[in-house]
């Protein structure tokens, strides 16, 4: 059999190889006509977390509040169990880890500490939904309680214990709604739309979860 023509292929004098092995992904793999620069920049190692988060920016993200009301204890067990999953991702790392910064922002038990912070403004929030208000809340978007805490100068322990007994407070005040409140709809001060109090919940749910993959980015020791 003839051998197959080649067609349509790009006779540059530089090429790169594409590896296929998975279990080799991070390995180079470079044809020997490959320049000394571009060598260079494929040896360079992974970005540190420091540097780079993967972690979406919060106040970019966007939220669709479709899911039904009935939901509710679903995303009250979400919240109940964030007092554990912060504590298993701080306890056992360093005090240099905890408050190391990068790049200026905060380091992850100021992070821990900015959750403590926004828990009166949550149960304010559930408030509003039992009297009715016009308007959620309004917060501080400069986010200045949680820049001028100075969490980390202080022992990571009461700020786990603190954050504990908050949320067990915000549970307890949801727990004794009315159920027809679950439904009642209050506009959002940023976002400019209606959330209902379980749409509430998932928003502080999502804002727990965004701060810890915030932390346990910043305490891996691999990065």
């Amino acid at each position: 059999m003839a051998p197959c023509k080649r067609q349509n292929q790009l006779t540059l004098p530089h090429t790169i190889k594409r590896c296929t092995n998975p279990s080799l992904r991070w390995q180079k793999f470079v044809s020997p006509v490959v320049p000394p620069g571009i060598i260079d920049l494929l040896a360079l190692p992974s970005v540190s977390a420091e540097f780079m988060s993967r972690v979406p920016i919060w106040f970019e993200r966007k939220f669709e509040f479709s899911f039904p009301v009935e939901l509710h204890p679903n995303l009250c067990a979400r919240l109940r169990g964030t007092p554990a999953r912060l504590e298993e991702a701080l306890r056992g790392h360093s005090h240099q880890i905890l408050i190391r910064k990068a790049e200026g922002k905060w380091s992850a038990q100021e992070h821990a500490g900015h959750l403590l912070d926004l828990e009166p403004l949550w149960l304010a929030r559930v408030g509003d939904y039992v009297a009715g208000s016009a308007q959620l809340t309004v917060t501080d978007l400069k986010n200045r309680k949680t820049d001028e805490a100075n969490h980390n100068a202080r022992p990571l322990e009461p700020i786990l214990s603190e954050f504990r007994a908050a949320r067990a407070g915000l549970l307890k005040q949801v727990d004794e709604v009315d159920a027809s409140l679950f439904a009642r709809t209050i506009p959002h001060p940023r976002l400019k739309t209606p959330m209902r109090l379980v749409d509430h919940l998932y928003f502080v749910a999502e804002h727990d979860d965004h701060h810890l993959a915030r932390i346990w980015e910043l305490v891996d020791p691999t990065r």
